[in-house]
């Protein structure tokens, strides 16, 4: 991020208060808005470009919370069959596999697509609803919790990865 970028934040505040339902979305709306946040202004080079010895880059990461959305919520919460994902046997970190014809504005718009999915799948269930998809016993409430947490820790990566990739740092 330059400093311009920096000023410009219009991620949506959790609320001070509120019902846990309203909190806990407030969070994980705040931690999807930071993701994309955190890759605004980059260049589909620098998105993709690898600074770790693993496949870890700033596209590949929000690709990874794409399918995850897509699988916590469309598949495991709401039963669905057929969720695709960028994973496989064959290629396990499929999403991190980020090639030259792979835009950074296509995966960010992927990624708010797979995160309006999942605040759609959301507004059928209430917190204490059981996951109709996985055989855990997991209820929304756990899956809400879940994605906060993913969503938070792969928040921190973006954040390192911005500031190897051009020295911006900020919330």
């Amino acid at each position: 991020m330059t400093a311009d970028d920096l000023t410009v934040d219009d991620r949506p505040e959790p609320p001070d208060a509120g019902g846990e339902r309203e909190i806990l979305c407030g969070f994980l709306d705040f931690l999807r808005a930071t993701a994309v946040f955190k890759a605004r202004g980059l260049s589909d080079e620098d998105a993709s470009r690898r600074l770790l010895p693993s496949l870890t880059t700033v596209s590949g990461l929000l690709r990874h919370l794409a399918d995850v959305e897509r699988v916590w919520f469309r598949e495991r919460l709401d039963g669905q069959a057929g969720v695709p994902t960028r994973w496989s046997d064959a290629e396990p970190d499929g999403e991190f596999l980020v090639g030259p014809g792979d835009s950074l504005a296509a995966i960010i718009k992927d990624y708010e697509d797979a995160c309006a999915e999942s605040r759609a799948v959301l507004s059928r269930y209430d917190l204490d609803d059981p996951c109709a998809g996985t055989p855990a016993g997991h209820n929304v409430r756990w899956v809400l919790t879940h994605m906060i947490e993913e969503t938070g820790r792969h928040c921190g990566h973006l954040d390192i990865l911005r500031e190897l990739l051009d020295g911006a740092t900020g919330e």
